[in-house]
């Protein structure tokens, strides 16, 4: 291992011990306070958009400008407007029945790629402090800079209102070893993870909490009923803003026969360029490496300078390059997620073709994410969205801007859950919601144990309690001496004088040893420990006892191991 991976994962393991001491105090801050430091962060970000947008573009050579600078906004403003009123701190919800209380979590492990470095970044730090967590930032070596400025500046923001300034760490040292040791830091709580499919799969196994989000490779499919040219310039928005590089961007339309031609020329007009057979061999050469994967050389690149790369001649105007496909799969290179003005054209031929050759495209390389639908048939669009494995069906609108929730009332987000279907833990937009643990307090509502009932005139008397002869009590007495009192021996009710206790009930007690004193007694080992008992033994200067089938969380075993705090009976 190189100096520079040492050092990464030196800095990893500081960083996260800083914001574990700041999270003592972060967790302490009450509504308002929380509310307040948000603010001004999402204030400074929204001011600062335009600058950063135009950084990120710089370093990374990625997208748009203007477009990396709404999508700041949209995480800045949108964002923070739409949580600015959800309850993170004590009672967020009171019934008669149930009362829940919010918990934050501790330190959230923030990876943040270089396709949509600051705006990710902003939106992973307000949804983290909302929640009132802290954040350690691992950013994209090749998004260093303008991620760590996006920090600086929400970070001594947030410092002016009373936040800690190891709240907010962003890692200098960009280094796969340096993320790892960030992920598996026994005080980091839960990963945000957004990246590539490997970064994805290793957050998923460090051990922790993960919130991953999966590729899209998304299918539009435009139904014969559909407004033509509303639908092909929605598509266009929404596969060419910032070129392409947000993954729920269009990767594929899907046409229904009847408007093909129509559809067609809608694109034409509106600045799509159809490929011819041979040109499409041309960009399909540039689109994947010679091991068939993903050539970063067209990431968030004009569809202009993607022909050039490939050596064609296409109009200066054009927005979008268009080919048709044959088939999906790894024979089709243009069935795969391109993250780039660049579009697959299917012809299907009714709306159980179109939803079949959708979901074989997100079977390819989409699987969870989103799709798109362009139709005025509510029932189809329905019919549709069942078939789709996709954790978001936008209808009618780019599934750039639906998917984030721009567009469309889904929860705003830049880190959009797969499901199962993609591997990942969630389904959801993920926000502040998904960082906090919520403890409910429930009070009884359906008794397990009713009163008796009094009994009622006309009713049959109770039994008469039986009362004991000597020789049920000398039978009973020789039965315990002899250690033969079996399990199905009924006690008999002994009836005693209210004034004074029973002769007979004073020489069974005696008859029956006394427990060991208490400090006399083993200790009893306990079934399951979390990371909170085991700081309260430490504090306490106590032990905690286990056995083999103890269950100990991953932080719990850590910091027990650390301090000697087990004994294994």
């Amino acid at each position: 291992m190189g100096d520079k991976d040492l050092v990464a994962q030196q800095e990893a393991r500081d960083a996260v011990d800083a914001a574990r001491q700041a999270f003592d105090v972060v967790s302490t801050f009450d509504q308002t306070k929380i509310d307040s430091i948000c603010d001004a962060m999402s204030r400074v970000a929204l001011v600062n958009a335009a600058r950063l947008g135009q950084m990120a573009h710089e370093e990374t050579g990625f997208g748009k400008a203007e477009d990396k600078r709404e999508k700041n906004r949209f995480a800045a403003e949108v964002v923070w407007n739409h949580f600015r009123g959800l309850k993170t701190v004590g009672v967020i919800s009171d019934s008669k029945s149930i009362v829940e209380i919010a918990s934050p979590r501790g330190v959230v492990a923030a990876i943040i790629p270089s396709t949509n470095p600051t705006s990710t970044a902003i939106f992973k730090i307000i949804i983290a402090i909302k929640s009132r967590n802290t954040i350690v930032l691992s950013p994209h070596p090749s998004a260093a800079n303008c991620i760590a400025e996006t920090a600086r500046l929400m970070r001594d923001e947030g410092v002016k209102l009373g936040l800690p300034a190891d709240a907010i760490k962003c890692l200098t040292v960009s280094s796969l070893e340096g993320t790892e040791a960030l992920m598996r830091h026994k005080n980091t709580a839960v990963i945000l993870a957004t990246g590539g499919t490997g970064l994805v799969r290793a957050a998923y196994s460090s051990g922790k909490p993960a919130f991953g989000v999966g590729p899209g490779n998304v299918p539009a499919f435009i139904e014969r009923s559909a407004n033509i040219e509303k639908a092909v310039a929605d598509i266009l928005t929404g596969t060419c803003f910032d070129n392409g590089t947000i993954c729920a961007s269009e990767q594929s339309v899907v046409v229904d026969a009847p408007v093909e031609n129509a559809v067609r020329e809608q694109f034409k007009a509106q600045g799509g360029h159809f490929l011819n057979p041979g040109e499409a061999d041309a960009v399909a050469k540039v689109l994947l490496t010679p091991q068939r994967t993903l050539n970063a050389a067209i990431v968030g690149r004009s569809a202009v300078h993607i022909a050039e790369l490939a050596g064609i001649s296409v109009p200066p105007a054009t927005r979008c390059l268009i080919a048709d496909c044959g088939g999906v799969g790894r024979d089709f290179p243009w069935s795969v997620e391109k993250l780039s003005p660049t579009l697959a054209f299917f012809v299907v031929d009714g709306v159980e073709q179109g939803a079949a050759r959708s979901r074989e495209i997100l079977q390819f390389g989409g699987m969870g994410h989103t799709a798109g639908m362009h139709t005025q048939d509510r029932a189809a669009a329905v019919r549709f969205g069942e078939q789709m494995p996709a954790s978001r069906i936008v209808i009618n609108s780019p599934t750039t801007h639906g998917a984030i929730g721009l567009s469309t009332d889904l929860s705003p987000s830049m880190t959009l859950g797969c499901g199962s279907w993609g591997g990942n833990v969630t389904s959801d937009n993920v926000s502040p919601i998904h960082l906090m643990d919520v403890k409910r307090v429930a009070f009884e509502s359906k008794p397990v144990n009713s009163e008796r009932s009094p009994v009622r005139p006309g009713s049959p008397a109770p039994a008469a309690k039986r009362t004991v002869s000597r020789q049920d009590i000398a039978a009973l007495v020789d039965g315990f001496l002899q250690g033969r009192r079996s399990a199905s021996v009924v006690e008999p009710v002994i009836e005693t004088n209210r004034e004074a206790e029973s002769p007979v009930k004073t020489v069974l007690h005696h008859l029956i040893p006394e427990p060991p004193p208490v400090a006399e007694r083993p200790p009893e080992p306990v079934d399951f420990v979390s990371e909170d008992d085991v700081r309260r033994a430490v504090s306490a200067g106590n032990k905690i006892f286990i056995t083999k089938k103890s269950i100990l969380t991953p932080s719990a075993r850590d910091l027990g191991d650390e301090k000697g705090i087990f004994v294994l009976m």
